[in-house]
């Protein structure tokens, strides 16, 4: 398994690289009220409205800083009630390479927090500690279904 590896608030995390669908330049969000802080809002990205989360503030709830080597990470996200993927943005600090994970010295597998069910298991790659975030836990479900509603026609059915 390929993972892109990031930073955020200074510690190394990844990602699965077949669920990236590519990484912009950071990019100004419209806000939304009432949602959690880590929701930055959304932004539009090929046509489509697509959520933005701040990584900072869901892992460790603190702002990332906007800095040149911020990026929005576009992947495929599948939320809990829909029957095929969608897009979500992930803020992160440095994006820094793809490794694969078969080249981890040592592993731990992932702890069962229910208060972040996203966090999967620990890899050391090339000297480095690395974090696997599961992409599809990102968001609590009740969440997801606000930002990624079915469509009408999967509604009254």
């Amino acid at each position: 398994m390929q993972l892109l590896t990031f930073t955020v608030a200074g510690e190394s995390y990844a990602i699965e690289s077949r669920r990236v669908v590519e990484v912009l330049p950071l990019v100004p969000a419209r806000p939304i009220p009432h949602t959690p802080g880590y929701v930055r809002g959304v932004f539009t990205y090929r046509g489509s409205l697509v959520p933005l989360v701040d990584l900072g503030r869901r892992l460790n709830d603190v702002a990332l800083e906007e800095r040149l080597s911020t990026r929005a990470i576009v992947v495929e996200y599948l939320p809990p009630t829909a029957a095929r993927p969608a897009r979500l943005g992930l803020v992160a600090e440095n994006v820094i390479s793809i490794v694969a994970a078969e080249r981890a010295e040592t592993s731990l597998p992932a702890l069962a927090l229910e208060s972040a069910p996203f966090l999967g298991r620990l890899l050391r790659i090339d000297g480095r500690t690395v974090q696997v975030i599961d992409v599809d836990r990102l968001l609590p479900a009740d969440l997801a279904a606000g930002l990624f509603p079915a469509p009408i026609a999967e509604r009254t059915s």
